[in-house]
């Protein structure tokens, strides 16, 4: 074990690598409950989307562990589930033409991923926006606690306002907030984890974790019920496009913000990047086949990462869960239907995300702008790719009118382009 995952080198012991595992398994466990529930709106099957959402986390990550030997968990993204209903309603088109354009865009990932594309795409990217999309990822996975939580709520003048402290809900996520952070003060190992584990207790005595059952058995998984036909027949190439952008940008960002947050960036590249980005691309194209929307790292990594975990073991331990879970869908239900359990993960590791803003040169204006642009933008277009978008616009064009347009990459003017153009005419919603 120790050869395959190298835990001297990478300073950690099995122990805090199971616990980061199961860290970051409940605080991205929602995916296989919300992700169902948004894309049965689309027409497929909840059981069948429920089977695809598990198969291609548990590939991805697999894939994560033993390839890039990295704590990155991969499975179906928030935010291009909810795009691939929106092309299945706008487009009027059936849920098999839009997995038939998730699988194309799949396929031209994975050969993107053998190209040097992604690992160039990453070395290019200069200091100050590798920081800012740390620190947006780390603002809008706050946010989603707050959100979810009811500590921020929806308002018609501000758009947000400050949550109602006599709802259970809020108060349950008040006390395991406090709860966490004062064990993360003492310094105790696991502490977020123990934070939740608290926090469940609490919620079952008060009556808000509520169980319906244990066990049951897992459906069927359903494979190939693709249209590909069909997405040449309606024309859908902008489609194809814009999930395989979104989800380049999305993964490619949160692989930076996570392995900034581990320490794995050397000199501005990421080693076994070409085995790290080629996990997500397989887990897009098998969840398409099996009946999902294209998969992502995911942010919540940072949660296990935060816990101390450091090497492809937590991932292991997040997949060895995701294929458990099918066993267990009432508890894990129970669980994903009460967010006051990892809400207060989410809050907290976005501030442990929040360190690289001290490595932004804020004096230089063209380094400084297009990094607060990245920071400001993802967590109030509740978009990861949105923010790195603007972050790409704003920082060629204002090195450009400064002067300085030969220190920055050729490949960001290209996708500075790309990304203007993809927002006036195909904006992803």
């Amino acid at each position: 074990m120790e050869k395959l995952f190298k835990f001297k080198e990478n300073n950690t012991d099995i122990r805090t690598e199971f616990v980061a595992g199961i860290t970051t398994f409940l605080t991205m466990v929602y995916i296989i409950v919300v992700n169902p529930a948004i894309l049965s709106a689309a027409g497929i099957p909840f059981d069948q989307v429920f089977m695809a959402t598990v198969i291609s986390a548990v590939v991805g990550t697999v894939f994560m562990a033993l390839g890039a030997n990295y704590p990155i968990a991969i499975a179906p993204g928030m935010g291009m589930n909810a795009y691939f209903a929106s092309v299945a309603a706008s487009q009027d088109v059936s849920y098999q033409i839009v997995l038939g354009t998730v699988f194309l865009a799949g396929i031209i990932f994975v050969i993107l991923s053998f190209t040097k594309l992604r690992e160039t795409l990453i070395e290019a990217i200069p200091p100050s926006l590798k920081f800012g999309i740390t620190s947006g990822i780390g603002l809008f996975i706050a946010f989603l606690g707050l959100k979810m939580s009811g500590i921020v709520v929806p308002n018609e003048v501000n758009m947000v306002a400050f949550g109602d402290l006599h709802q259970p809900l809020t108060l349950l996520t008040l006390a395991g907030l406090f709860i966490t952070l004062i064990l993360m003060a003492w310094n105790v190992k696991g502490a977020l984890f123990i934070g939740m584990l608290v926090t469940g207790i609490i919620g079952f005595f008060t009556g808000q974790l509520d169980f319906n059952g244990v066990a049951s058995m897992p459906p069927a998984p359903v494979f190939f019920d693709i249209d590909i036909g069909g997405v040449f027949a309606n024309g859908l190439y902008t489609v194809i496009f814009a999930f395989l952008l979104v989800t380049i940008f999305d993964t490619t960002g949160t692989m930076i913000g996570v392995a900034e947050q581990a320490g794995f960036m050397k000199d501005g590249k990421l080693p076994r990047a070409k085995s790290a980005l080629l996990a997500d691309a397989t887990a897009t194209t098998v969840g398409s086949v099996f009946g999902t929307s294209p998969s992502s790292a995911y942010v919540e990594s940072a949660s296990g990462v935060a816990a101390g975990g450091r090497t492809g073991l937590t991932s292991i331990v997040v997949a060895v869960l995701f294929a458990i879970s099918i066993f267990f869908t009432p508890i894990i239900s129970a669980i994903s239907d009460l967010p006051a359990i990892t809400a207060p993960v989410l809050i907290i590791v976005g501030c442990f995300m929040m360190e690289g803003l001290a490595r932004i040169d804020w004096t230089t204006f063209d380094e400084a702008f297009p990094a607060f642009a990245i920071i400001l933008m993802m967590p109030l277009t509740s978009s990861i790719a949105t923010g790195i978008s603007v972050g790409f616009i704003t920082y060629p064009l204002l090195k450009l009118v400064s002067g300085k347009g030969k220190d920055v990459h050729w490949i960001l003017y290209v996708f500075g382009i790309i990304f203007l153009l993809q927002m006036i005419f195909f904006p992803a919603h």
